[in-house]
């Protein structure tokens, strides 16, 4: 009881009043843009030339805004606006008229979660255990090469280091596609050879956000490996003649991949805001694709679907952490 009260309940509050406030940001901010949708895609075609008399624009303005239910007062849309997230039904596309956002979500998602999942794992596994290294063998010469190749990484923005992958493996020395999911053209089925077109075209993409995820793991883990090593029973172990390889893999790693397991969300966090970039950048047909044209047709039914899916899977994330953070620590069940 006493778990619940201090722990477990306040985690449960905090979860629903972030999604509250995110996805009323989420509402309020595209409604802030010095141009709405319907007034873009009326200037769209007029820049195509098609020539738009001043009344009959405003007559297909308001038209297309009573469609979308833009007429409405903010506090009205505000509330159609809940009631169709929880059916999950953000209407149609305002670009993409009829499709619906949903149709267009579920087909980028997939890409993005084999993207993320992927990289997440490796960035944990890889940058924990070379962090780990780094911070118990600090003398081993190879380590400390490692350690200062990810300190270099470590500062640099996604799109740069996409930007480089790139000009080297796509240009400079040709391997790998320049951008895509999979070869334009090739038939979508489940066959080995489509497989390895979209693992190839993934390649670049996963590389450079496991480069960089890999480089911030590594630093944060290896600072706490040097603390950890300082603790009274490292020194016992140490004195006691136990074996080198136990003291670091049960004394070392395991207390100190603890924080570690806390910081899984948030580094799935700060991997989807670069997986949003890379996908940009490589044209990867995923979730970030997909909000940067919505950002720049003023799509607010995609814009707010992306975000608002994106919303729940952050804090969903982080609270599945807390909610499993008990059963790795029982020092949290104790407080």
């Amino acid at each position: 009881m006493k778990f619940a009260r201090r722990y477990l309940i306040p985690r449960l509050l905090q979860y629903v009043l972030v999604n509250i406030l995110g996805i009323t940001m989420v509402f309020i901010l595209p409604r802030l843009m010095p141009i709405g949708p319907v007034e873009k895609a009326v200037a769209q075609i007029e820049t195509r030339g098609a020539y738009t008399d001043p009344k009959a624009a405003e007559e297909t303005i308001q038209a297309l805004k009573e469609m979308y239910g833009l007429d409405q007062p903010l506090l009205a849309q505000y509330g159609t606006f809940w009631r169709r997230l929880f059916s999950f039904d953000f209407g149609p596309s305002l670009v993409s008229f009829p499709t619906p956002v949903t149709q267009l979500i579920s087909e980028s998602l997939p890409w993005t979660l084999g993207l993320l999942f992927t990289t997440t794992v490796l960035v944990f596994i890889i940058g924990n255990l070379s962090g780990g290294l780094a911070g118990y063998f600090r003398q081993n010469r190879i380590l400390k090469v490692v350690d200062g190749v990810f300190m270099f990484l470590a500062p640099m923005p996604y799109y740069i280091v996409a930007l480089l992958l790139i000009i080297l493996f796509a240009y400079i020395v040709p391997i790998f596609p320049v951008g895509g999911g999979y070869t334009i053209g090739a038939p979508i089925a489940f066959t080995w050879d489509f497989i390895v077109d979209v693992l190839i075209h993934a390649f670049l993409p996963a590389l450079s956000l496991i480069l960089l995820g890999v480089a911030g793991t590594h630093q944060i883990m290896r600072l706490i490996v040097q603390s950890v090593i300082e603790e009274d029973y490292v020194r016992y172990a140490n004195i006691g003649a136990v074996n080198e390889g136990t003291v670091f893999s049960r004394y070392v790693m395991r207390n100190a991949t603890l924080p570690q397991i806390t910081r899984f969300a948030l580094g799935f966090s700060g991997l989807f805001s670069g997986a949003l970039i890379t996908e940009v950048v490589f044209a990867y047909p995923g979730i970030g694709f997909l909000a940067y044209h919505a950002i720049r047709a003023s799509d607010y039914n995609v814009l707010m679907g992306v975000t608002t899916l994106s919303i729940f899977a952050l804090t969903t994330g982080t609270l599945l952490m807390d909610l499993l953070n008990p059963l790795f620590d029982p020092r949290i069940r104790l407080t």
